[in-house]
């Protein structure tokens, strides 16, 4: 029987775990998968906190239904009756800019009378028809490729604050090809993203008039879900199918070492535990210390991944104190407008039952690679930034009824230009030491379906791996 051991209880540690064990189910053959948690809980990032009734996400509040990754996993877990769509109020999104928030548009009757990019922004993105482009396959900043198809303010009010939402990374510093691939590539296909566009709608109109079934009105980006207790029942699930026997609470992993047998040791500060293959579903920085002994150079590659930091701030109202309009997903700030915070989620708007009856839910997030020194404030000064910045985008006066603040000091990877190469880089030389895996959020993704689809492919890489030599 093969011994696999992953490191990390997290959401690619426990879906790498499953998929290993699925897969080795249907091809009959016999392992052992033990995965080993340094935290007194399994799920990392992933994790539904309920808080007087307040139900807060301390990390990811959900995944997107335009990939099937998640969607096959929960089907294959059985627990797709309890998933959970947002409400068709979400796909409403703000930007702030202005002194105003401006509703995001969706269609080009809706761009076109949008207030959010001025009359010359507007002039500038339509002239991305005839940019030419870019012949050069090199890697770009997502803040050089906007600027040069679309001009200074639609990265300032569109794609800035889309990057800190998402990454709470810098447009500046993030690689184009690594954080939006499908951007790069529209332009390498069809040399522009209007033209793209326009090849797009007529190859919906086709499949429309052919009888094809037509894009919801969610559009590519597809619709938020999650579960009534939240996205933590993912991890739940996960841990009762991988079995709770075979999940470790141990101390953190010190180091990685391969026997002169071939096979593997995983060391922790009080035990040693055997393995056949190894898989680190750690944050890069971890696993580059655990890695160090065994691969310097390794090592050194794995911490060129920087990782932004984050604060998180749920603060619960009154829904009667609040006069604003709670219609849609929430806000970003356009760049310039917020020193501090790069957006607020309305929660209890988006899913059922976030909030008590009769009372909101707010999500702010401070910090990012933009702002680092949110790290360095204390809890009442974070409050006092939300509730003002709340105050200023939302006309809200009154002090909260419930704060909870989250600190997460390296929250989400941010892919710097040259992510790509330097991730090739990283997987080829982790390939040299046979039985030994890579995967997590790191590398090729930075979602919940990015992560399980890395793990499907990682437990396919780990069951076809030859037994170490060295």
């Amino acid at each position: 029987m093969q011994q696999i051991i992953v490191i990390g209880g997290g959401l690619s540690g426990l879906a790498t775990a499953y998929q290993i064990q699925q897969q080795a189910k249907a091809q009959d053959l016999l392992v052992k998968v033990t995965v080993l948690e340094k935290e007194s809980r399994v799920g990392g990032k992933i994790w539904s906190r309920s808080e007087s009734g307040y139900l807060c996400e301390w990390g990811p509040n959900g995944f997107l239904t335009n990939k099937p990754q998640t969607l096959d996993l929960c089907q294959s877990l059985g627990i797709t009756e309890q998933l959970l769509s947002s409400n068709d109020n979400a796909r409403k999104r703000f930007v702030f800019s202005r002194h105003k928030l401006h509703k995001l548009p969706h269609t080009q009757v809706e761009f076109l009378s949008n207030s959010l990019i001025s009359f010359k922004g507007k002039l500038r993105i339509a002239a991305e028809y005839f940019v030419p482009q870019r012949r050069i396959t090199e890697d770009e900043t997502l803040a050089d490729f906007t600027r040069r198809r679309l001009g200074q303010e639609a990265l300032d009010k569109l794609i800035a604050p889309m990057a800190g939402g998402i990454f709470a990374g810098d447009p500046e510093r993030m690689s184009l090809q690594a954080c939006f691939p499908r951007i790069y590539q529209l332009e390498q296909e069809h040399g522009g993203l209007l033209k793209a566009m326009l090849h797009l709608k007529k190859e919906k109109a086709k499949e429309k008039k052919s009888g094809g079934v037509e894009s919801g009105p969610a559009g590519p980006g597809g619709i938020l879900t999650s579960f009534a207790a939240g996205i933590e029942e993912l991890i739940i699930a996960l841990s009762v199918a991988v079995g709770i026997e075979n999940i470790i609470q141990t101390s953190a992993v010190e180091k990685v070492v391969v026997n002169s047998d071939g096979s593997w040791q995983v060391i922790t500060a009080n035990q040693s535990y055997c393995a056949d293959r190894v898989v680190c579903a750690t944050p890069a920085f971890a696993s580059a210390s655990m890695l160090n002994s065994l691969d310097a150079s390794l090592a050194t590659k794995l911490r060129q991944i920087n990782y932004s930091p984050l604060v998180v701030a749920c603060l619960g109202y009154a829904a009667n104190k609040i006069q604003y309009d709670l219609n849609g997903f929430g806000y970003l700030f356009a760049r310039g407008e917020e020193q501090h915070i790069l957006g607020t989620l309305w929660d209890s708007s988006i899913f059922a039952k976030r909030a008590p009856d009769g009372k909101v839910l707010f999500r702010s997030m401070l910090g990012g690679a933009s702002h680092p020194q949110v790290m360095g404030f204390d809890d009442q000064q974070i409050q006092q930034f939300v509730e003002s910045s709340l105050a200023t985008t939302m006309g809200i006066q009154v002090t909260p009824e419930f704060v909870q603040i989250y600190r997460h000091t390296q929250a989400i990877p941010e892919y710097r230009l040259g992510h790509k190469n330097l991730v090739t880089e990283i997987m080829c030389q982790t390939n040299q030491h046979a039985g030994l895996f890579l995967t997590g959020n790191a590398y090729f993704g930075v979602g919940i379906n990015d992560c399980i689809a890395a793990a499907f492919t990682t437990a396919q890489n780990v069951l076809a791996s030859p037994k170490n030599n060295n």
